[in-house]
């Protein structure tokens, strides 16, 4: 980034209470970080362990480990006051594992401090010393009082403080002091989403746009500027401009990354694509989402270039019942069985059922299904990852972002074609 366009920034942070000398630092770390080179995102979802089996030796196993600049842990909750809990600590930090489980090889013993995902992901940094690992916050069902975290300089001050002494220092309860230390490099906020309902029951006030940026304003203030400070954004224009304050937001951040999938799903009557790179034509929803719609509203509210990081799914949304017209593209059903949540497939599932079906592409708008004559998924395989890493390329954005690893499979395929489209 330009010091001309720090500047702008800084100024509009400046009124904010913020020095602009922490602003001016803030380039020289990302630069000293390394965040000029194409990132490579994933989210390892805590659960994950459970139905799915999905360890973090699988991250080693599939080759998914040595392709990533950075691991965001989902996910971190918050209690009613804004202070950071655990979502699962069976899940984060009790949960023994095997030596076959285990990323060292080596069994938990009885008796050691820290055990569970935590350890694991411990065990995994020293492995990939230069991979970032980041503790993620809220998420669709996390999000719920991140508007009271954010209301006050107190609150903002008091939520930060208790998740930098939980996630970074590592003071986790039940634990001595610094148990997990040195697991977490930095923090994403995956608030859904500012001054927008998001996930039903979310508290939501006019105030959130401004809060959030006073809230990273605290985070920088307690994690200072050599960490990550990262979060997740949404795809549609109108929730950025209803809860985000653009520029002041992407000056304090490390980068951001952008929401490429979810554009249409099960919650809508028709069948449609859900990370199409481009709007498809005919399409019929009265709102217009892509992957280009969603990067174009960020750089034309100034966002640089290098630290938007474009999002895309491991997984597929899909309908049940749909006709066979247009190869059911656009036409009406309801959700699909899946084998977690009715809508919702891995690739790793799909893939192993895919000679139930025929692959469609549409290379216009940069998508692809998969239907049987009855139940249609919007489908990203190989080939569309590769398509995916070219528009990021071209467009010269900062990275690609992964909605969840634990969806990929076990030879790695999704990551392997994305990855190798990156520059």
């Amino acid at each position: 980034m330009s010091r001309s366009r720090w500047g702008v920034a800084a100024v509009m942070v400046g009124a904010l209470s913020v020095s602009l000398a922490p602003i001016a630092n803030a380039d020289e770390a990302i630069q000293i970080q390394g965040h000029n080179r194409a990132k490579t995102v994933g989210y390892f979802t805590q659960w994950g362990i459970y139905g799915r089996n999905f360890l973090v030796k699988n991250l080693v196993d599939n080759g998914t480990a040595a392709r990533l600049t950075h691991l965001n842990y989902a996910f971190g909750f918050l209690d009613e006051k804004g202070t950071c809990v655990s979502a699962d600590a069976w899940a984060d930090w009790q949960k023994p594992f095997t030596a076959e489980q285990s990323v060292s090889g080596k069994a938990d013993e009885p008796g050691q401090a820290l055990n569970g995902n935590l350890n694991q992901l411990k065990q995994l940094k020293a492995k990939f010393p230069k991979l970032h690992i980041n503790i993620s916050l809220g998420g669709w069902t996390g999000s719920k009082y991140f508007s009271n975290a954010a209301l006050s300089p107190e609150s903002r001050a008091a939520h930060v403080k208790s998740c930098v002494d939980m996630w970074i220092k590592g003071n986790l309860p039940g634990l001595p002091e610094g148990a997990a230390k040195g697991v977490f490099d930095g923090i994403d906020l995956d608030w859904e989403w500012p001054a927008s309902p998001g996930n039903d029951g979310n508290v939501v006030r006019p105030e959130d746009k401004q809060n959030y940026t006073k809230l990273l304003i605290e985070y920088r203030k307690q994690l200072g500027w050599a960490r990550d400070l990262t979060a997740f954004l949404p795809a549609d224009p109108v929730q950025l401009d209803r809860g985000y304050e653009v520029l002041p937001v992407f000056c304090l951040l490390t980068f951001g990354t952008l929401q490429g999938y979810d554009y249409h799903g099960a919650w809508e009557p028709n069948a449609n694509q859900q990370s199409a790179l481009r709007v498809p034509k005919g399409d019929p929803s009265p709102a217009e989402f892509s992957s280009e719609v969603t990067v174009n509203a960020y750089l034309r509210r100034g966002v640089p270039r290098s630290k938007a990081v474009l999002g895309v799914p491991f997984y597929s949304r899909g309908w049940t019942g749909v006709a066979p017209m247009n190869n059911g593209l656009f036409q009406t059903g309801t959700p699909a069985p899946g084998t977690y949540e009715a809508g919702y497939e891995d690739y790793r599932i799909l893939k192993s059922q895919q000679d139930k079906f025929k692959i469609y592409r549409d290379e216009r708008a940069g998508f692809a299904w998969l239907y049987d004559g009855t139940t249609w998924w919007t489908y990203d395989d190989p080939t569309e990852m590769k398509r995916k890493a070219r528009f990021i390329s071209d467009r010269r954005l900062g990275g690609a972002m992964i909605w969840s690893l634990d969806g990929d499979t076990a030879q790695g395929e999704l990551i392997k074609a994305l990855s190798s489209g990156l520059s």
